[in-house]
């Protein structure tokens, strides 16, 4: 039934590595799997459901000429116009990415030493898989850095990792691609004069409100500070000599906003994503596929499927003509 099924999807997303006997871990292994089956069940059941998926990429930029660190602000500052972002803080980069610009983007759970994989090919388009046990300040920073690889070598699968040194071009170009998108020069240094308002000495709180306007770990409101010469080097090492800053206070400081909503925790906690499950549920009604098909799809038992199905299928018994969508044509998204 899989190979003379029409809908098969059959993907080979094994990125190429910077270094390949360094970096054959099964860790990175076992991720690259995983992106590879959760991209696999994306589009063989939008295409057995019909569905157009609507895809809005910028140019591809190319890093090959020129100052690597040139390019990044540059390229940065100009998605950020073709997007209509402006020049503040970004409140959902995880929305602009997925359905701004329609990439494929994953948060499941890895192991510690991966933050993330991108991955472009040409028939499914841009992939990103994030390590949903990183902390949502972290995948914030991954998934734009992720989005640089997109923007100037997507043609260069890339794996994001833990402790990153960023000695390649390539590598270069991403970081600072993804911190100047995330904090654009000139946005953040009013945003920092604004809260110092004529102090002498940068304190925790400060950084702690910097850090939460614009969605970034302190850490790397610290060090893009000291990027910009907005306080002096070794800042955060001094802070890190000298007890750090921790949740406790930034809970002191910003109270129940500290607490980010974060829904992709409780999604990566699932067999598979949301949408997927969605879909799947869907075919698995209009009988589209079996449940033996289905469940292989989606990697998972029969049974586990058939419990996951009978969850989803809480009020499909509710017949009202009310809730009947529009006719509009082959469905999109």
């Amino acid at each position: 039934n899989n190979l003379m099924r029409r809908e098969a999807v059959h993907v080979n997303l094994i990125p190429r590595f910077r270094h390949l006997q360094d970096s054959q871990s099964e860790a990175i292994e076992n991720a690259v799997k995983l992106l590879k089956n959760l991209v696999q069940a994306e589009v063989e059941l939008e295409n057995i459901l019909g569905i157009k998926r609507t895809t809005v990429y910028p140019e591809e930029r190319g890093i090959s000429s020129g100052d690597v660190e040139k390019l990044g602000e540059t390229h940065a500052q100009e998605l950020r116009q073709w997007l209509g972002l402006g020049g503040g803080s970004i409140a959902d980069i995880f929305t602009v990415i997925e359905i701004g610009i329609g990439i494929r983007l994953f948060q499941r759970q890895l192991d510690a030493e991966i933050s993330g994989l991108f991955v472009y090919d040409e028939r499914v388009g841009a992939c990103i898989l994030l390590n949903s046990t990183y902390p949502f300040q972290r995948r914030t920073y991954s998934v734009a850095h992720a989005l640089g690889h997109f923007i100037g070598t997507r043609h260069s699968p890339e794996t994001l990792r833990q402790n990153e040194q960023f000695l390649s071009r390539e590598e270069r170009y991403a970081e600072v691609f993804g911190r100047s998108f995330l904090t654009p020069q000139d946005s953040f240094s009013k945003a920092f004069n604004l809260i110092v308002d004529g102090n002498e000495r940068i304190s925790r709180k400060q950084i702690i409100i910097l850090a939460h306007q614009f969605g970034i770990s302190r850490e790397f409101c610290i060090r893009r500070l000291e990027q910009l010469d907005l306080v002096r080097k070794g800042t955060w090492n001094w802070f890190q000599e000298n007890g750090g800053i921790s949740d406790k206070q930034a809970i002191d400081v910003l109270g129940e906003a500290f607490y980010t909503n974060d829904p992709a925790k409780s999604d990566a906690s699932q067999p598979t994503s949301d949408r997927i499950r969605l879909m799947a549920h869907r075919a698995w009604k209009r009988e589209l596929l079996s449940e033996g098909q289905l469940s292989e799809l989606l990697c998972m038992d029969r049974g586990e499927f058939k419990r996951m199905m009978l969850q989803l299928g809480f009020d499909e018994g509710k017949s009202v003509d009310t809730l009947k969508l529009p006719s509009c044509g082959m469905p999109q998204v």
